[in-house]
């Protein structure tokens, strides 16, 4: 019996675009919109009486419509696993045996438009690259952004790459992170690394921290939020908690404060899922909303005073900061081909630093 884990999502680009979801940057490839909604996944059970059978060959026949190269991709990218371990294509199937796979999904047709974006790369070799993303740039093309996106920039600078001649609206992308939130982000240069890493986003095995300002001053130190994301029932732009999981899916953040600054807190947040607008709306469901969030509201003073000094004080920090006050950190991971252990570490951006520095003068004054 096959069980296919993870429905293709959307036949073609343009069934994307018309389906009302938000494909304008999200984050992060399994069940969550942040990674990269692109991969197949599949579960099948060997039937008592399987005859031994190479592994490509037992997916190729279970698999109706699927071709040998694709198999032959996810073994090379190590994401066929047999009882819980990556095997090789020509590991011999036997009764009983629990095969999974994850299936790079194929190219969709929709014209990139190559362009000459900069890009601030932290670290490159034959196989990926990681960029500081600043806030404003889109990830990929979507809905109202088809041009100067980071897929356009990429497609640009590696056009001599099989992976980025093929016109695939999402070429090297594993996971994303939303429009107006900066920092690091991971891309691979081969199919055999998209594939892997994309598996180490789905196992949960990557290390993300982000830096966030947020609204009020949180009652502990440090914290576990949980709760389902999912879209919002009365809005489809925004995303909600449902406590109950009746709806959404599972999402976990975890958060410490680094520094309490009057009526804002300077957090860290580590995710152990990957959803759509997690950590947004996850510290909104807890009382404590991005700083200038205006998806979710924080872009209206929610805690401080009522004096107009006040007020301008605010509404000076939300022109310095026109964004929600968010940043993608750290970033750790296996490397696809090496096996070595990588991490990155990013400064925060100069304008969530001098929004931070206000409010440390601003607190400083009071006392």
């Amino acid at each position: 019996m096959v069980e296919k884990r993870k429905e293709r999502h959307h036949q073609q680009y343009s069934a994307m675009i018309s389906d009302g979801q938000e494909y304008e940057d999200a984050e992060e490839l399994d069940e969550s919109p942040e990674e990269v909604e692109q991969f197949e996944h599949y579960h099948i059970v060997a039937d008592p009486g399987q005859s031994l059978l190479r592994v490509d060959k037992f997916l190729t026949n279970r698999l109706q419509g699927t071709s040998r190269n694709r198999i032959q991709l996810a073994a090379d990218a190590d994401c066929i696993y047999v009882n819980g371990k990556p095997v090789k294509s020509n590991y011999k199937v036997k009764p009983g045996d629990e095969v999974s796979v994850m299936l790079d999904y194929p190219r969709r047709e929709l014209k990139i438009i190559p362009e000459n974006i900069p890009l601030e790369i932290v670290y490159e070799d034959d196989d990926l690259l990681v960029i500081n993303k600043p806030a404003g740039l889109v990830v990929h093309p979507g809905h109202g952004n088809y041009t100067g996106t980071l897929v356009n920039a990429l497609v640009y600078r590696y056009k001599d790459l099989p992976m980025y001649a093929d016109e695939d609206p999402r070429p090297g992308l594993v996971h994303r992170i939303d429009k107006n939130t900066s920092g690091l982000l991971l891309i691979a240069k081969t199919a055999v690394a998209r594939l892997n890493l994309a598996l180490q986003f789905f196992n949960k095995t990557t290390r993300r921290k982000y830096v966030a300002l947020v609204w009020g001053n949180l009652k502990d130190d440090e914290g576990t939020i949980e709760g389902n994301i999912g879209r919002s029932l009365k809005n489809r732009q925004i995303f909600t908690v449902y406590p109950k999981g009746d709806h959404g899916k599972t999402a976990v953040t975890h958060y410490r404060v680094i520094e309490r600054l009057g009526y804002v807190n300077l957090v860290e947040c580590v995710l152990e899922t990957g959803r759509t607008h997690q950590i947004r709306v996850h510290m909104k469901y807890i009382g404590h909303t991005l700083f200038n969030d205006e998806t979710y509201g924080g872009n209206k003073i929610l805690k401080g005073t009522s004096f107009s000094k006040y007020k301008q004080f605010v509404e000076n920090c939300f022109s310095i900061l026109p964004r929600q006050a968010l940043h993608a950190k750290t970033l750790g991971f296996v490397h696809p081909v090496t096996g070595k252990e990588m991490m990155f570490d990013s400064d925060i951006p100069d304008d969530m630093t001098r929004v931070i520095e206000k409010w440390r003068n601003y607190i400083s004054n009071r006392e």
